[in-house]
């Protein structure tokens, strides 16, 4: 242990992104995890629930309230929707956290209460949490005490448009995403539809109609960049692939024009890569990674755009998110733990 170890905890670790979050930080040069909590796994090892983790020496899995959290740095919380509030609120000041979940992504509380259907338990503190989508905020970031992770899909489609909403570059009335993700987003709890017999030769459509929860933080965002409300269609689809979303985007505006303002936004980001004219990205080529591809071509009919964005839905969109931030808020490289080459095939 060096003098600038950081010491970490992770609420939540029996889950996907709480695993994923796991296998980040072994070989992060600055991160000691030491405390793993999970609720109906507490008092097993972590390589009894991920096998995959066998290697490491970790702490054994612990309720909430049996953590120290005065000897804590930083927190990271992969728990479900609705539970980190809570306990957040109760947290020393001195302790930083990132949330994973949806708990303070919305700003506005009535916002939040009508996508999640709850009253927020932490109101105070949902106003204070700064959005972590690291490209766009990331001198807010690294000042904060609480940061509040994107959605998955909500990532990769921001990642995709913002820079042209923000330049005005395409018809903010007619923006249309259709989404291809792997089942890993939706976690790790049984769900009947997410059977291997039933996803394994499927494509499923899900959330239709602009119900799908993540369009709260569209509204929010692209509002925000806008300047005006801009309302998106966006329907998600389940495919039989364990990890990666692919956003394809149908828009009204000059390809060439986005290709060029996605390239020069992104130039100096470490994590985005936009791909030469005409080539398209794909969940492959970015498995596994902090990586986001993103492509333009054009269309055959004149003034039509389609802009394509990969990431891997449980590094890039959530747990290599979190841990970017938290570099930033250490005061740590921000590539630091996040540099590793994508899995392929």
């Amino acid at each position: 242990m060096t003098v600038n170890t950081q010491k970490i905890t992770i609420l939540g670790a029996s889950g996907y992104t709480g695993a994923e979050l796991v296998r980040l930080i072994a070989t992060h040069p600055s991160f000691e995890i030491v405390a793993l909590s999970a609720d109906r796994k507490a008092g097993k090892e972590m390589s009894d629930v991920f096998p995959h983790l066998r290697h490491l020496q970790l702490p054994t899995l612990c309720k909430v309230d049996e953590i120290d959290f005065e000897n804590v740095d930083l927190i990271f919380c992969a728990l479900p929707h609705g539970l980190s509030q809570a306990i957040v609120k109760t947290l020393p000041e001195t302790v930083k956290v990132v949330d994973l979940g949806a708990d303070f992504r919305l700003r506005d509380p009535e916002a939040y209460k009508h996508w999640y259907g709850l009253d927020h338990a932490a109101p105070a503190l949902q106003k204070t949490a700064v959005y972590g989508l690291t490209e766009f905020y990331r001198d807010q970031i690294a000042s904060a005490r609480l940061v509040a992770g994107t959605g998955c899909n909500a990532a990769t489609v921001q990642l995709a448009l913002r820079p042209l909403i923000t330049d005005q570059l395409i018809d903010l009335d007619d923006i249309i995403c259709d989404l291809k993700n792997g089942p890993s987003g939706a976690g790790r709890a049984l769900k009947e539809h997410m059977l291997f017999t039933e996803r394994s030769t499927d494509v499923l459509g899900y959330a239709q109609g602009g119900v799908h929860r993540h369009m709260g933080e569209f509204e929010q965002e692209f509002g925000a960049a806008a300047g005006r409300d801009v309302n998106i269609q966006f329907t998600p689809h389940l495919v039989p692939s364990n990890r990666g979303i692919l956003a394809s985007c149908y828009l009204k505006g000059d390809a060439e024009q986005c290709h060029a303002a996605l390239t020069e936004a992104y130039a100096n980001e470490p994590f985005v890569i936009v791909l030469p004219f005409g080539q398209a990205p794909g969940t492959g080529h970015v498995m596994g990674s902090n990586f986001c591809h993103i492509g333009v071509t054009g269309d055959r009919k004149p003034g039509r755009a389609l802009v394509t964005a990969a990431l891997d839905n449980l590094c890039k969109g959530s747990s290599g998110q979190a841990i970017q931030n938290a570099n930033l808020m250490l005061g740590l490289s921000e590539t630091a733990g996040l540099m590793m080459a994508p899995l392929f095939p």
